[in-house]
């Protein structure tokens, strides 16, 4: 795994191992990050802020202290100058030491040692797929919204609970708690929590520590 790396500080955002995400990327600074990237390692870092970022080139907001490594398997060039990016998912990291802007974009020197379990398969045995899908099916009824759900029924249980963490509208401290969940089972247990939470209309102030 490279170091150091870029990193992308986007608030509500939520990569996976193993996961893919679409970035639309407009901004000078972050045009610039990926043309590094694609030039170098093609690794990027997913990070969420503590508090949003502005549009302008000399906000730092504070970043979390975990974010995810993503490398760039996707990439196209729109008319209006829009990068379209596919990240995939690698490894979490821990945020060791952030260095000094290069090109207008932040970079960090990644720890990412104690997330190395991250390239290993992960073991979903012990995940009560029944109550996933019970909670998934009353927070979308709960929201008059659809789903597919052959093809739901149809998705590996590790891919299901990435797809539900990354795209379910939780909040920003809600996401960087799946992302620090050191287990698949406890990724799991966190989200039916959460699904079952939001339908009942309930606030849980304290499932997030």
């Amino acid at each position: 795994m490279p170091a150091p790396i870029p990193v992308f500080p986007l608030q509500g955002a939520l990569l996976l191992p193993g996961a893919r995400m679409p970035l639309n990327i407009f901004e000078p600074r972050y045009l610039a990050m990926v043309d590094d990237a694609l030039a170098g390692h093609r690794t990027i870092g997913m990070i969420q802020p503590k508090v949003p970022e502005q549009a302008v080139a000399d906000d730092h907001p504070p970043l979390h202290d975990l974010g995810c490594a993503g490398r760039i398997v996707s990439f196209e060039e729109t008319g209006d100058g829009r990068y379209l990016v596919g990240l995939r998912g690698l490894c979490r990291f821990g945020v060791a030491e952030e260095l000094a802007l290069h090109n207008g974009y932040r970079r960090v020197r990644p720890d990412y040692d104690p997330w190395a379990g991250d390239f290993g398969p992960q073991d979903s045995a012990g995940i009560d797929r029944d109550a996933l899908a019970g909670a998934l099916k009353a927070y979308l009824a709960a929201r008059q919204l659809g789903a597919d759900w052959d093809a739901i029924d149809k998705t590996a249980t590790g891919e299901l609970i990435a797809i539900v963490a990354m795209v379910c509208p939780f909040s920003p401290l809600e996401k960087q708690a799946l992302l620090q969940c050191p287990s698949l089972t406890g990724r799991a247990e966190l989200i039916i929590s959460m699904l079952t939470m939001d339908s009942a209309g309930a606030p849980a102030p304290d499932r997030i520590n």
